[in-house]
């Protein structure tokens, strides 16, 4: 056997797999379209129309690079934010922030500490970084902050992750909840905030930007309520040494010329966002009403997903899973103990909710074997 280069041993080490397998996979492997694209927790409503007519006012100077600075990007956020512009970093979508941040303050072995069945690709990151997950399971469909707080603390943990609203149950803490967990971390571990879902949750659920303690930085994106998840734009507020520090690692032509001008656009365009949280609103009622009418039970959710739990196993919602995969409607599960009881339906556009609805009661009645 010929010589090949080697991989490093932690590269070596990890397991072949990925943290999601996008509908675009399912739909070859299947060989067809879905009819409902409603697992996946993006906005079916997509972006504002202002942003698609500078999208498209910016196409013919795409020859260009990206300014590495995002300027104006930052300008708008940290003028929108009422903070200072160096309390801002842009990057590739909060996917991006999250790899960079876990390269920050996570050394080969060190404990970070998540929810159990929380985000995955935080998950990805820390494994590909080397650190050590001390995962802490859910507590009545959401995340335990006295857990995640003994656990940091257990073991002396530099890096935490919460997220809120949180994904995937969709349940959330209010924002004397999150402060009072703020201020009881130890001042040597860094917590990542992740508001992902901040738009379409209450308002109460967000504490007030603290640009000013070393141990927080606060994640947030284009993808979910402004619609525009395929652009790859997300942001990170905090400290401004801690923003300094993102700058020196982040890669600075990551965030395209067209990312930065469309997530511009987006921001300038409030009345279009308060709309499409009416809209997602109103499809979370939608969801949660076809769950009960066939006898399941729906989780309260602050984000654009609801998360229905099937009054069964792991194993039962699996079969309710597949059986609607096979009728061409993308969702997808929690895949933890517990959590697994569920399905989760992202809000979607009227004629995809209809063919929810119109699948679901047989799904259900095959799982049960009627």
């Amino acid at each position: 056997m010929p010589e090949t280069p080697h991989l490093t041993p932690l590269v070596a080490s990890l397991p072949a797999t990925v943290p999601f397998v996008g509908p675009e996979a399912q739909e070859r492997t299947r060989g067809r379209k879905f009819r409902a694209r409603i697992g996946a927790n993006e906005s079916s409503f997509g972006p504002s129309p202002a942003v698609i007519a500078a999208m498209n006012a910016a196409a013919p100077g795409m020859w260009m690079y990206c300014d590495p600075d995002n300027h104006d990007l930052k300008a708008a956020l940290a003028a929108f934010l009422g903070i200072d512009i160096g309390n801002v970093v842009i990057g590739e979508g909060i996917d991006g922030l999250l790899n960079l941040i876990v390269r920050m303050y996570v050394a080969p072995g060190d404990a970070v500490v998540t929810s159990l069945g929380a985000y995955p690709t935080f998950n990805f990151h820390v494994a590909g970084f080397g650190g050590r997950l001390v995962p802490v399971p859910f507590e009545n469909d959401r995340e335990n902050l006295d857990g995640l707080l003994a656990a940091v603390k257990r073991e002396k943990a530099p890096l935490v992750y919460l997220s809120n609203p949180d994904n995937p149950m969709g349940t959330w803490w209010e924002a004397s909840e999150i402060t009072r967990f703020i201020e009881a971390l130890p001042e040597t571990t860094m917590l990542i905030l992740d508001e992902a879902y901040g738009e379409t949750g209450p308002a109460s659920a967000q504490p007030g930007l603290n640009v000013s303690r070393p141990n927080l930085v606060t994640l947030r994106t284009f993808s979910k309520a402004y619609g525009l998840a395929g652009i790859r734009c997300g942001y990170a507020i905090g400290e401004a040494d801690v923003i300094a520090s993102v700058e020196r690692v982040r890669n600075h032509y990551g965030v395209s010329r067209m990312a930065q001008i469309a997530g511009a656009a987006a921001l300038a365009d409030q009345a279009y966002l308060r709309g499409v949280v009416a809209r997602v609103a109103a499809g979370r009622e939608r969801i949660a009403g076809i769950a009960r009418a066939n006898g399941l039970a729906p989780i309260g959710s602050a984000t654009n997903f609801v998360t229905i739990d099937c009054g069964a196993d792991g194993a039962f919602a699996m079969k309710v899973l597949q059986g609607l995969l096979s009728r061409d409607v993308f969702v997808r599960k929690p895949m933890v103990p517990v959590l697994d009881r569920c399905i989760r339906v992202s809000v979607g556009l009227d004629h995809e909710l209809a063919i929810f609805e119109e699948e679901l009661p047989g799904v259900l009645a095959a799982a049960r074997g009627n």
